[in-house]
């Protein structure tokens, strides 16, 4: 009642991995990422405690509007382009790290665009947005 052998010669070994066990461990830890990592990406609910004066950084944002027909606009002020180093000179102030949006009609030519950057960067402000439409947005 032993076992029955062809006297050795089908005694092969098997080369192959199994990898059941590796995709069911795979799996489980697909698993255990997607129910935990939604945890983690949520802030810490806090109560902040109230102040009678609090003091916030106000920062001044310049917005400079060039239209299709080469008008210029700082913040909603229409100024002449010769005007415009002294008003953003004016605007900005020595010594004052400020911000400027540009936003610029497609259709307005490059070398007046050119010009104006020039009129920005000779009146001291070094930082300079774009604002774009995103496609499809009209």
């Amino acid at each position: 009642m032993g076992m029955q052998s062809n006297g050795g010669k089908d005694r092969r070994m098997l080369s192959e991995i199994n990898v059941t066990p590796l995709v069911d461990v795979t799996l489980v830890l697909l698993i255990i990422f997607m129910v935990t990592t939604p945890m983690l990406q949520r802030g810490t609910d806090v109560q902040l405690p109230t102040a009678q004066a609090s003091q916030v950084k106000e920062e001044q944002r310049i917005t400079l509007t060039v239209t299709k027909d080469s008008r210029i606009f700082v913040d909603n002020e229409e100024v002449a382009r010769q005007n415009l180093e002294t008003r953003l000179k004016s605007i900005a102030g020595p010594g004052k790290e400020r911000v400027l949006y540009l936003r610029g009609d497609a259709r307005v030519p490059y070398g007046f665009v050119i010009d104006v950057m020039d009129a920005i960067k000779s009146s001291g402000i070094e930082t300079v947005g774009m604002i774009t439409d995103r496609p499809g947005s009209r």
